[in-house]
């Protein structure tokens, strides 16, 4: 997670937009012999928001463990529309 704060241009071995997918990205971590995937997304540009993580045991990332990935960034991205909508009413 370090890497991904402070480095400019993050190899993609560690962090790579996930194909097919409008934003989502897959953040890479190793611990000892295990491979852990953080499924995330920007918001507007400067911060990374996380979403679902699982261990990857295989070369495909499961289906459900992605379904999830985006559900979360569309209501993350529902919930943000709605809160700047209430404060433009004040």
């Amino acid at each position: 997670m370090k890497l991904i704060q402070v480095t400019h241009q993050v190899p993609e071995k560690y962090f790579k937009h996930i194909e097919g997918t409008k934003g989502l990205y897959e953040i890479r971590v190793e611990v000892e012999s295990n491979i852990y995937r953080i499924f995330s997304f920007f918001d507007k540009g400067n911060l990374v928001v996380l979403g679902n993580a699982f261990q990857k045991k295989s070369q495909k990332t499961p289906k459900r463990q992605l379904d999830k990935a985006l559900k979360i960034m569309e209501e993350y991205q529902n919930e943000f529309s709605k809160a700047v909508k209430q404060i433009q009413k004040k």
